[in-house]
């Protein structure tokens, strides 16, 4: 992944925000809300390209393109820094590849540590049958 390029693909696109800011909110158009196209990406390679769209294709719409938008304060500026920081870490959580878990062998002191056990209580039932 070349950040450098996707921030280059990136469009944004400045509208009316809702929610608090009084006459504000009317007048000023402090929403951002950014949309990448992953499908003419020069910024990622194919397999990340293919890895982002069955990871997040909920977030992707029908021609590959992810819009995302950020409203949470009243400047335009702030809320652009906002979407573009969640931007990337939407890309790095859909590319982060978790390691294989090897499965490892049970010690031999936990397996010793069962069978006694398993001997003490069979010893502690025996002991409370009937003796002829």
């Amino acid at each position: 992944m070349l950040r450098e390029i996707i921030e280059r693909e990136l469009t944004f696109k400045a509208v009316r925000s809702s929610g608090a800011g009084g006459q504000n909110v009317n007048k000023v158009s402090s929403k951002v809300v950014l949309s990448w196209d992953c499908l003419n990406s020069q910024g990622v390679t194919e397999e990340e390209r293919t890895l982002l769209l069955e990871r997040l294709k909920n977030r992707f719409n029908k021609e590959g393109v992810l819009i995302l938008d950020a409203d949470n304060t009243r400047s335009q500026v702030k809320n652009k820094e906002i979407v573009i920081d969640r931007f990337f870490q939407l890309l790095a959580i859909g590319l982060h590849i978790e390691k294989e878990r090897r499965e490892t062998k049970t010690p031999r002191r936990v397996l010793q540590k069962r069978k006694d056990n398993k001997q003490q209580n069979s010893l502690k039932k025996a002991l409370r049958k009937r003796v002829f």
